[in-house]
Parts: C-alpha cells; sequence; structure tokens
C-alpha cells in the first residue's frame, strides 16, 4: 500500500449519511446501465470473434471496463470517503500483442468486469430497502400533518375497505408518529450499514490483492533503482 493510500485508511471514519444515501440510490439506474451496455456488447463481441468483427469490440469493452473502474473507484471515495488503489500492474513496454496479452492476464480486468456485472443485482436490493424504509419512516413521522388531506379527512391502514386502524386526529397520529421517528434512526443507520458494506465489496473487487500489491511494489522499486541510476 503507498503511503498516501496507508494514510487515508488509517484516517477513514465511517461514511456519512448523505454521501451514503446518494451513493445507493445511484447504484440501480447505473447497475442497469452497466448490465444492459456489458451484456449487449460482450455477447455481441463474443459472437462475431469468429469473423474478428468480435475483437475490437471486446477490446472495446476491457477498455470500457478499467476506464468505468477509475470512475468508480472515484465515487466510492468521493461519497463514501474509502479510497481504493489502482491494482493494475504497469504494461509492459513491448508491442501492442503483448500489451493487450497482460491486461486479459491481469485478473483486475476480470475482477472490474464481476464488480459491474454484481452492480445491477446488488442495486436492486439496495434500492428497494432504502425506498422501502424511508417512505415507511417519513410516512408514519408525517402523519399527523397529512392525514387531514386525505379522503375523509382520516387515514385507515391497510385499506380503506378493511381498516386495521383508523387516524383521524392529531392525537390518534402522535404514537405513529413517534414510531416513524424511531424508524427514521433505524433508516439512517440502515443506509450507513448498507453504504459500508458496499464500499468494502468495491474494496474486494476494484482494488488490489495482496499478491498484487506486493507485485506493485515490486514494480515502483524497480522503477525508483531504475530512476536512480539514470540520475
Amino acid at each position: 500500500m503507498s503511503s498516501l493510500a496507508a494514510e487515508r485508511e488509517l484516517s477513514r471514519s465511517d461514511p456519512s449519511f448523505g454521501g451514503s444515501l446518494a451513493y445507493l440510490l445511484m447504484n440501480l439506474p447505473m447497475g442497469v446501465l452497466a448490465f444492459a451496455l456489458l451484456m449487449s456488447f460482450f455477447w455481441l463481441g463474443v459472437g462475431t470473434v469468429i469473423i474478428w468483427v468480435g475483437v475490437p469490440i471486446l477490446a472495446l469493452v476491457i477498455l470500457s471496463v478499467r476506464g468505468a473502474a477509475r470512475m468508480e473507484r472515484a465515487r466510492v471515495y468521493a461519497l463514501l470517503d474509502r479510497y481504493i488503489d489502482l491494482p493494475y500492474l504497469p504494461l509492459p513496454d513491448a508491442g501492442q500483442s503483448v500489451r493487450w496479452k497482460a491486461r486479459l492476464k491481469d485478473t483486475s480486468t476480470w475482477r472490474d468486469l464481476s464488480y459491474f456485472f454484481l452492480l445491477f443485482p446488488l442495486g436492486i436490493v439496495e434500492f428497494v430497502l432504502v425506498t422501502a424504509f424511508w417512505s415507511t419512516s417519513l410516512g408514519l413521522a408525517g402523519l399527523p400533518i397529512y392525514y387531514r388531506f386525505l379522503p375523509g379527512g382520516e387515514y385507515r391502514f391497510p385499506a380503506w375497505e378493511v381498516p386495521w386502524f383508523t387516524v383521524d386526529s392529531t392525537v390518534s397520529a402522535l404514537p405513529w408518529a413517534a414510531l416513524g421517528v424511531l424508524c427514521i434512526a433505524l433508516s439512517v443507520a440502515l443506509t450507513k450499514a448498507l453504504a459500508g458494506m458496499h464500499a468494502r465489496l468495491a474494496t474486494a473487487l476494484l482494488g488490489p490483492t495482496h499478491a498484487q500489491r506486493s507485485r506493485l511494489e515490486e514494480s515502483w522499486g524497480e522503477v525508483s533503482t531504475m530512476s536512480t541510476v539514470n540520475g
């Protein structure tokens, strides 16, 4: 780990509530977009690779995935305050065929691809949990205010025809509002916990493994040695 990454890792705190909420709500549309594009171009490339048309398409997919992974690391750091080191080994100073073989052999490329395939189902689960908890919490907390504007000036749960309980006054709404305040506190904790778990997953898939980190440090040492010799 670089000294800068180590310093950030040690000083890292839990993700903020605002950043966590924004990050989780963004995951679903980004997951849908990533999944649709990856599935379309990846299988188009695989299906046409036999006539060589698929080769540049798959190359574009690989470059796009690595570029998108860089943007995702920046988004994780900006919203969740979690710094993720780049895992990519330096490309060899050789021809394009050798450099492309190095990209394909680099497990980070395939872990980036796995992350964006997982972002879609994870985004669905996170979006459903966040919206369900927050809509319930805010609905209960605001019940003393808006019940009078509903049809008949009362709120019936779960349906108008089958009321398990009825709220038709401020006094009758207060216990449910208190429950809503408690649910808001739970929703805040849930939001931060989900964001923290997603940040750990992003670190595991988009960051370097222990073996990769060792190889990166070795390559940095070689570069420093060559710079010293040339200097």
